[in-house]
């Protein structure tokens, strides 16, 4: 398995990981949306990238897209990983943890103060992996 930045040859595979990734968060959006995030990705100007991971067969199994932003508690940019998913079949696989890896090779290279992520309490296999990875810092989200 590799992790690589996205490329504009992945459209398809990507946007089958992506409606998997929707319908595991029971979410749909609408096609606009899809198709602005995928050019803001490909976009040299745009404060985000995504990273993909690919088997030995060259088949894209996962995904990880992440936002680059200004913050008021360092003068270094922080790293807001968005979303990270991991197609069903893959899973178990270390595709996640090589993800969320190569993440932090690419926001330790821009210079990021620090790379963070959210995901629902409930989500207790992903937990598994991100507590051996990150601290959890005990934040809790608000949202209006």
């Amino acid at each position: 398995m590799i992790v690589r930045e996205i490329r504009e040859i992945d459209r398809a595979q990507w946007a089958s990981l992506w409606v998997g990734y929707l319908k595991f968060y029971e979410s749909t959006l609408d096609p606009t949306v899809t198709d602005t995030t995928w050019a803001r990705f490909l976009d040299p100007a745009e404060p985000l990238f995504a990273l993909v991971a690919e088997n030995e067969a060259g088949e894209l199994i996962g995904f990880a897209h992440c936002v680059l932003h200004r913050g008021t508690w360092s003068t270094e940019d922080m790293c807001y990983l968005e979303d990270l998913f991991v197609a069903p079949d893959a899973r178990g696989s270390g595709a996640g943890r090589a993800l969320i890896e190569g993440v932090y090779g690419r926001a330790d290279a821009l210079g990021c103060e620090r790379v963070y992520w959210l995901t629902h309490e409930s989500n207790a296999i992903a937990r598994k992996l991100y507590d051996s990875v990150a601290c959890n810092l005990g934040f809790i989200q608000y949202r209006r």
